[in-house]
């Protein structure tokens, strides 16, 4: 699944390719609750070292639904 990690006080957007999300999900409360440092892979090949105070937000987007643009009629 896709991971997207938002820095605060930044406009960076960490991109994250992950098999485990339930595994994932546990190493970011975990990061959170102790304050502590992340290290992650991104989609590009970068490594990067996240403070758990600097997370704005961590969106999941599931590989089966991914996102649709589109026009629907109202009825």
């Amino acid at each position: 699944m896709k991971v997207r990690i938002g820095i605060a006080t930044t406009d960076k957007l960490i991109e994250i390719e992950v098999e485990d999300i339930k595994s994932f999900k546990k190493e970011i409360e975990q990061a959170v609750e102790e304050g502590g440092l992340n290290w992650f892979t991104d989609s590009t090949g970068r490594t990067v070292g996240i403070p758990a105070r600097s997370v704005a937000f961590v969106e999941i987007e599931d590989a089966e639904t991914g996102h649709t643009v589109g026009f629907a009629l109202v009825e």
